[in-house]
């Protein structure tokens, strides 16, 4: 199953040049990185990220990502994918700009 993170451009940067990440702000506040399925990523970025641009958006893959990735509930108990370790330039099978639409974030096609 694919996962994925929407990180700000900066954030993105950030990882690229250090190869590897905690993640934004709020995961590090959290203590675990924050990821969304295909079907929960859209609501974040409207719930978490809405107007801004200059956004990324990482697919990993979650098999790859071992016992750190736990399934935990969130909004109304579904169950959200958390990273409980660094994120490396290694997990990542894809990134894509997230730009803003007229509707909201425009995701890329191959996101089902």
């Amino acid at each position: 199953m694919v996962i994925y993170k929407i990180f700000r451009l900066p954030e993105h940067e950030a990882f690229l040049a250090a190869g590897e990440t905690a993640g934004a702000p709020v995961d590090l506040t959290d203590g675990y990185i924050h990821f969304s399925t295909a079907e929960q990523v859209r609501e974040t970025a409207a719930k978490h990220f809405a107007g801004e641009t200059d956004l990324v958006l990482l697919a990993l893959e979650a098999d790859t990502l071992g016992a750190a990735l736990k399934w935990e509930p969130s909004r109304g108990g579904a169950l959200f994918p958390h990273l409980y370790r660094t994120l490396t330039k290694a997990d990542v099978l894809w990134t894509s700009a997230l730009p803003m639409g007229d509707r909201g974030h425009v995701f890329p096609e191959e996101l089902p």
